[in-house]
């Protein structure tokens, strides 16, 4: 009977190194996801950015040059900037996972799958204006080549004549009603 608990007892303590083993590995790829960065640059170099693993935005760089571009389109390139960066982060994710816990393990292969949907490839750039025009609709300010629309006119204030307090026809005696 000694044979049976002793090949349990292994069993068991293969078990549990096997446990163990895939626990390092998973807090080595946590590791490993929490470095991910990536800084990315648009075309024209006039925009940097720099995102975490999990696509938040930790840097931005606005060179001098955006000077001469309107508020819109740097808003744009931004924004496809960030796109572009955050699009970077499934294959990462994708290469750390497979060097720590292997390309076969299910919950790796999900949080990829995940990441693939949280950040598709960005939209390409458009020569047609489409893009801008697009942004232009969700813009909340005047355009800049228009003119502000001033102001409406104050509304005259309605003469109210007010009786002196002895006239008032009150149940408070002239007294105040928080008193």
């Amino acid at each position: 009977m000694s044979d049976g608990v002793d090949a349990s007892d292994r069993m068991i303590d293969d078990w549990t190194r096997k446990i163990q083993e895939q626990a390092q590995r998973y807090q080595a790829m946590a590791a490993r996801v929490q470095e991910i960065s990536v800084t990315e640059r648009s075309p024209d170099n006039t925009v940097e950015v720099r995102i975490n693993s999990k696509g938040l935005l930790t840097g931005l760089t606005i060179s001098d040059s955006a000077q001469g571009k309107s508020m819109s389109e740097l808003s744009a390139q931004i924004m496809r900037t960030v796109q572009t960066a955050q699009s970077r982060i499934p294959e990462l994710l994708q290469q750390a996972m497979v060097e720590t816990v292997g390309a076969e393990d299910q919950t790796a292969a999900k949080v990829f799958d995940d990441a693939r949907k949280t950040f598709p490839e960005p939209p390409e750039e458009t020569t047609d204006g489409a893009a801008a025009e697009r942004d232009r609709e969700m813009r909340f300010g005047p355009e800049e080549d228009e003119e502000p629309t001033p102001p409406p006119p104050p509304r005259p204030r309605p003469n109210v004549r007010r009786r002196p307090p002895e006239e008032d026809d009150d149940d408070f005696g002239g007294r105040s009603i928080l008193s």
